[in-house]
């Protein structure tokens, strides 16, 4: 019989889930709170339900011996070292969207109190004061909200806006604009958004390329008079910008459910007048609490008595006789799909994986998740999976579409990624060697064979003499080392690719630098998992 070991708070109906289904259900929901019992006793159990107080560490993970999913009922995973879950062939799952509403819904109530200063109206009255004209608000009727982020959260708190009578500008990579009708937004760019938008809320996660989207120059660039409302991620907006700007009165208010560093003890928000703190609340309901815990205990049941994996952040949806064949062809639809989602700036619209040759013949379901999943991975974070993947696409109508044909070519089978955004179409094509590891062998109909590499320089130039000379040397003048090398072109004379492995990735100055090559179009750094 499993046995799951449950360290935080779930409701007694999660914990009957699991005894239903035939696990044995220890209920411990203090236990997260004393790490070193728990590490004792970790070592009994298959299964480990959480929340965010437990800490499932490197350190707990070694002493896990029988331990082979972890649920988290929630969409964060910050308290669990996915890696070394991973380097022991634990499964870790989440639930991605029971919180969306309520996390909407604070949102909009920050909203509200941020304009009508209702926090501070009351801290004033129980102090048996009656200062009515002190806190002069604003209507939301007819402002404009700016929308980073239009996701499943975001959309939620764009209807919202909307049924408030608001006009609602957004902007999101991936919106396209029939979504965008769907939604009743106007899809803008980020400095038109800033620029004309009485009120901006974030919903996106925190990733390389959303890390401090709202910097101190993008802060200023700001409406005056606007206010600022994160209840997505802490590290999207400088904080200590917000604060001169509220200082300033450059923005009339901010509203901040999450911080940089949490717990946050202390902040540059902190004590301002017009500025509405709440301690990471976009989840805390009984409704969205018990959906989540619900939700994991259905997933993790399902696992343990069945092998079924849902919403799993570090394995692929397939069952225990597929699992031999599609590791490697997983391996190489992550490869191509993660090198378009770096590549690719323009919103995508629509995806076709053709499998071609031998790899026709599988289950490509869990191939085409896995190519969806670390296409979109780069902009949407850690939350993206091979299962949330599929239904994230079709939110965002995003066209996808499988194509199988017979072996073409000089290999036996090969997947090949096409996308299209709203300005082009370009596609990736990758194989697994004898070796057992991916290839990528072509880029936009340019052949060539690179093995992905932790840290790579992907470059786009005119074929001519000497630029290979001239690349090698604006890396080595900058000390960075070349590991791997590869190239191709479409005809002498004409476009051609490199792919080049690096053993440390590039600054931006040096990225300039091999951008200053004369024959050089584009460079861009690519990053494959290790």
């Amino acid at each position: 019989m499993p046995k799951v070991l449950i360290s935080d708070k779930l409701s007694e109906e999660a914990v009957q889930i699991f005894r239903d289904r035939g696990i044995e259900a220890d209920f411990m929901p203090d236990l997260g709170k004393d790490p070193e019992t728990l590490a004792q006793v970790i070592g009994e159990y298959d299964g480990l339900a959480v929340r965010s107080a437990t800490k499932v560490t490197a350190e707990l993970i070694a002493k896990a011996d029988r331990l082979k999913v972890v649920g988290r009922a929630g969409i964060g995973v910050d308290n669990v070292d996915i890696p070394a879950a991973s380097g022991k062939g634990i499964v870790v799952m989440n639930t991605p969207f029971g919180n969306s509403i309520t996390t909407a819904e604070h949102a909009i109530a920050m909203l509200m109190a941020c304009a009508r200063r209702i926090p501070e109206a009351d801290a004033s009255t129980h102090a048996g004061k009656w200062e009515k004209s002190k806190f002069m608000g604003t209507e939301i009727t007819g402002k404009t909200l700016g929308v980073l982020g239009c996701g499943n959260i975001g959309s939620v708190v764009a209807a919202r806006a909307i049924g408030l009578k608001m006009r609602v500008i957004a902007y999101d990579p991936f919106l396209t604009e029939k979504r965008a009708v769907e939604l009743g937004v106007e899809k803008v760019e980020l400095e038109d958004l800033l620029a004309r938008a009485d009120f901006v809320t974030l919903h996106m996660p925190r990733t390389e390329q959303t890390a401090n989207i709202l910097n101190a120059e993008r802060v200023s660039q700001m409406k005056k008079g606007a206010r600022l409302i994160n209840c997505a991620r802490g590290g999207l907006v400088d904080e200590a910008a917000v604060a001169e700007a509220i200082k300033s009165g450059d923005l009339a208010g901010a509203a901040f459910d999450v911080f940089a560093e949490e717990p946050a003890k202390d902040n540059p928000l902190f004590g301002l007048d017009r500025v509405v703190v709440t301690p990471h609340l976009g989840a805390s309901t009984a409704e969205a609490q018990e959906n989540v815990a619900l939700q994991v205990a259905e997933q993790m049941s399902d696992y343990l008595v069945t092998g079924a994996i849902s919403n799993a952040l570090n394995a692929p949806s397939v069952t225990a006789e597929e699992a031999p064949i599609l590791k490697p062809w997983i391996a190489v639809c992550e490869a191509i799909g993660s090198f378009a989602g770096q590549v690719t700036e323009s919103p995508i619209t629509e995806v076709e994986i053709e499998f071609v040759g031998t790899v026709a013949d599988v289950n490509v379901r869990p191939l085409t998740a896995a190519t969806l999943a670390a296409m979109l991975k780069p902009l949407m974070g850690e939350n993206v999976n091979m299962v949330s993947a599929p239904v994230i696409a079709k939110q965002r109508d995003l066209k996808v579409a499988e194509t199988r044909k017979d072996r073409q070519g000089a290999y036996e089978g090969y997947v090949r990624l096409i996308v299209t955004t709203e300005n082009q179409t370009r596609s990736v094509a990758g194989t697994v060697y004898s070796d057992g590891h991916p290839r990528i062998i072509q880029i936009k109909g340019v052949n060539l064979e690179a093995e992905p590499y932790r840290n790579m320089l992907y470059t786009t130039n005119t074929d001519q003499p000497g630029f290979v000379g001239e690349l090698g040397t604006a890396l080595g003048s900058e000390g960075v080392n070349i590991a791997t090398f590869a190239m191709g072109r479409d005809a002498q004379g004409g476009e051609a690719i490199t792919l080049i492995g690096l053993d440390s990735a590039l600054t931006e100055p040096q990225l300039r630098k091999v951008r200053a090559c004369a024959a050089v179009r584009q460079a861009k750094l690519v990053a494959f998992a290790a």
